[in-house]
């Protein structure tokens, strides 16, 4: 019987230009895993959430894993640290039965290695955030002014939200007909899809992107920016 696999990818706006972490990258890895280490494999679906910032909304995984244990399938990730950067969240998934997953990149980890990794990782993470404060007050001290680049940096990310928010105020007329006959974010992104529609990035519409758009303009008529 062919062994069934659930895809999970994870970026985020800065990993996207960052080698190694991209959707792409992502996909590459898991097709090898499943074509080299696999004798008879299906992957049978994939899910993406794309995070920004402090964004910690991670709906795509959580359909991911429900998918993965009602197909009794394998929930696969390119990288440990794109299903999570915290060792106690791997360690929650580990002790669930009905949950199987896998590396691609470490093909041939098993749950306890796969543990130690991220245990070492956090620690590492730890360290350099550490380093790093060091490093910025020492130059802090010696005079040096540190608040030209996040400045710049504060500057471009209000860009994209401006941005952002213009591209989901042009889309609610044709989400507003959807989300009062409670469609799901999957069957919304299908039918965009359908109509031809695509991102601005010239991409298909997943749920995760329509979700995004609608907590978005419900955020606006929120804080009286836009009116439903």
């Amino acid at each position: 019987m062919s062994e069934k696999y659930i895809a999970y990818l994870r970026v985020s706006t800065k990993d996207q230009g960052r080698s190694g972490l991209g959707l792409e990258a992502q996909r590459r890895d898991i097709n090898l895993f499943i074509t080299n280490y696999v004798s008879d494999g299906n992957l049978v679906d994939e899910y993406t959430d794309i995070v920004s910032g402090n964004d910690s909304s991670r709906q795509a995984l959580t359909e991911a894993i429900l998918r993965a244990k009602h197909l009794s399938a394998t929930l696969i990730v390119s990288k440990l640290d794109r299903l999570s950067r915290k060792v106690s969240f791997i360690a929650t998934l580990m002790e669930d039965n009905f949950l199987k997953f896998k590396v691609a990149s470490m093909p041939n980890a098993d749950k306890f290695q796969l543990h130690i990794y991220a245990a070492l990782a956090e620690q590492e993470r730890d360290f350099i955030s550490i380093r790093t404060k060091a490093a910025l007050l020492e130059k802090k001290e010696q005079g040096a002014k540190l608040g030209g680049l996040r400045d710049k940096t504060n500057a471009r990310n209000r860009k994209k939200t401006e941005e952002a928010n213009k591209r989901a105020v042009r889309l609610l007329p044709l989400l507003s007909p959807m989300i009062e006959t409670k469609l799901s974010y999957r069957e919304m992104a299908n039918r965009l899809n359908q109509i031809g529609l695509r991102t601005d990035r010239n991409k298909l519409y997943s749920a995760q992107t329509v979700r995004n758009y609608v907590k978005r303009c419900q955020s606006l008529a929120e804080t009286k920016q836009f009116a439903l």
